[in-house]
């Protein structure tokens, strides 16, 4: 089951776990429609997804999505380690909490040893930034979890237990999520090289990867949460460019939310940007997913760091919202 969804490009604002009466002002004050949390499993519970909507809809605003950051990036699934039934079933349990808290989408990350950066850089005005140079020495980061080079988890593991592994969770979640109504949006793996610390990037890492995890599914419920930097800084690892990935995956309706955000260069060394100084032209972005009427909600990812907490989400607010309406303008015509 899938419930529909309005028309229209929705941006919305990423916000902790228990956002403040001035988070969800200064959202208004952004002028955008949608929110979304993140969490850890002890939180992960219907009776706060539910206060959480009465607090966020009590401000005018909705929730597209809360996070559980217990059974994202489950090294455990991905990998066939110890513990993965439990994680599977933990899983299960988030989704159908958020289908009876009326929560509809949930982003999963799918890689097992984290997204992996060098020391940061500096962007545009001595902005710090998240980077990725091979040479210096880069670790795989998740929630408190560090791995190294060369091996992450003692041994090579090949693509064919990559692909099984996937194959194993996703047809135990397909038939939970379609009863719940949650759509699962799978983020690209970041950054999405063949192989990282000796873990095959194969399932979510580029074109092919995911257009074969989409048909091993077989749901309309499972879906992409479309990265532009992390498909940005693949380049020709990703197989296909970022605008051709939208229009593809964007007429199957397979794109449920898009982080927005630009990178200096692709692999094998970039550095995160402020949307308008990377190398895309991110006006051709919104105006791809305008063309192939994305219906689904948009976030600002990753952002330099600015002066003022909140002046990299004001920033990148503004630059979205000018590119839907400039888009909008254009098909309208």
């Amino acid at each position: 089951m899938l419930h529909d969804l309005p028309p229209g490009i929705k941006i919305s604002v990423q916000l902790g776990a228990d956002p403040s009466d001035e988070d969800l002002q200064f959202v208004n004050q952004l002028g955008v429609d949608h929110v979304s949390i993140w969490l850890h499993a002890d939180l992960a519970t219907y009776e706060n997804f539910m206060r959480l909507r009465r607090k966020v809809e009590g401000a005018g605003l909705k929730v597209w999505n809360i996070g559980n950051m217990n059974v994202h990036n489950m090294g455990e699934v991905a990998l066939n380690l110890p513990g993965r039934e439990q994680k599977i079933e933990e899983y299960k349990a988030y989704l159908r909490t958020l289908g009876k808290a009326g929560i509809y989408y949930s982003t999963l990350g799918y890689v097992p040893n984290g997204i992996w950066s060098s020391a940061p850089e500096t962007t545009r005005g001595g902005a710090r930034a998240r980077a990725f140079d091979l040479s210096k020495d880069p670790a795989g980061h998740w929630d408190q979890q560090v791995w190294h080079l060369p091996l992450s988890h003692g041994r090579v593991y090949s693509e064919q237990e990559m692909w099984d592994n996937y194959t194993y969770f996703i047809k135990a979640v397909v038939p939970v999520a379609e009863e719940a109504g949650v759509r699962i949006g799978i983020h690209p793996d970041d950054p999405p090289m063949p192989v990282l610390a000796g873990v095959p990037r194969c399932v979510f890492g580029n074109f092919d990867g995911f257009k074969r995890a989409f048909e091993i599914a077989n749901s309309p419920n499972i879906g992409m949460c479309l990265c532009c930097g992390t498909w940005l800084e693949g380049g020709k690892y990703t197989r296909r460019s970022l605008l051709e990935t939208i229009q593809y995956f964007g007429s199957q309706n397979k794109i449920f939310k898009i982080h927005f955000r630009n990178v200096n260069a692709p692999l094998p060394h970039f550095v995160e940007t402020f949307i308008d100084d990377g190398y895309m032209d991110m006006y051709k972005v919104m105006r791809a997913l305008r063309a192939v009427n994305f219906n689904g909600v948009m976030i600002p990812d990753h952002i330099p760091s600015m002066i003022g907490d909140r002046a990299g989400t004001a920033y990148t607010i503004a630059y979205m919202k000018a590119y839907r309406q400039r888009a909008n303008e254009e098909f309208a015509s």
